[in-house]
């Protein structure tokens, strides 16, 4: 099985002179789950080489072992190193695509062409699509073949505004995840801030925040097995 792990390349955190970029939890236990199951793993992101690390994710209280395994790891590190450009990737080649979260999405993701023509393509196509945190927020502009959004009347979940106003960020965010795709139509769930929640609409993942990503790409493993995808 191929995935294809979808990054940000944004690291400036709006107007404050903090440094942002994707959430490395996100990134470093979904890649373990789909490299210890034998899947294929190709990274991108939209200008292609090293995604920015949001500094935060890697300070001590959110290390993990998975995180510390990552960073430790060679090949890891030489995949992130080198990320193709998301342009340049076919979704055709891969069975099942992930977004990693971090607030780097909220400004290029969610507006960026390309990653807006494949997760069109793959909802469209009944294909395993699994975004997690902030990266469900890339689903705003999507929209179905009659040009609805595609959040529209679809169980769905993310970074909660409680979570964002736990972060300090309301203000600093382009906008919310939760009250942006609520406004499109969406169905959305949460639970208490930062503890686990998925959610799954047809081959449509996502989750709640960072302690949500391993169950997620778990969610989507099962489902590539599952369909035969």
């Amino acid at each position: 099985m191929k995935i294809l792990i979808v990054l940000t390349s944004h690291g400036e955190l709006g107007d404050t002179g903090r440094k942002t970029g994707f959430w490395l939890e996100e990134l470093a236990t979904p890649y373990y789950h789909f490299r210890d199951v034998g899947w294929d793993i190709t990274l991108a992101s939209p200008q292609g080489g090293r995604p920015p690390l949001d500094p935060k994710s890697n300070e001590p209280q959110f290390q993990t072992e998975r995180t510390r395994r990552f960073e430790a790891d060679v090949d890891a590190e030489a995949l992130l190193g080198a990320t193709a450009r998301l342009d340049s990737v076919s979704v055709d080649d891969f069975d099942a695509v992930f977004y990693p979260g971090g607030h780097g999405p909220l400004w290029d993701l969610a507006e960026d062409p390309a990653s807006i023509a494949l997760i069109e393509r793959m909802v469209r196509a009944g294909r395993p699509l699994a975004l997690v945190c902030h990266a469900p927020g890339a689903l705003r502009h999507a929209t179905t073949a009659d040009g609805e959004p595609l959040v529209a009347g679809r169980q769905v979940t993310g970074f909660t505004d409680s979570e964002e106003d736990a972060m300090g960020l309301t203000e600093v965010v382009p906008f919310l995840v939760e009250d942006d795709l609520v406004a499109r139509g969406a169905v959305f769930s949460r639970v208490r801030n930062f503890e686990p929640h998925v959610v799954v609409d047809g081959m449509l993942v996502t989750g709640q925040n960072p302690a949500s990503s391993g169950p997620a790409a778990m969610e989507l493993i099962s489902m590539v097995r599952n369909t035969g995808a």
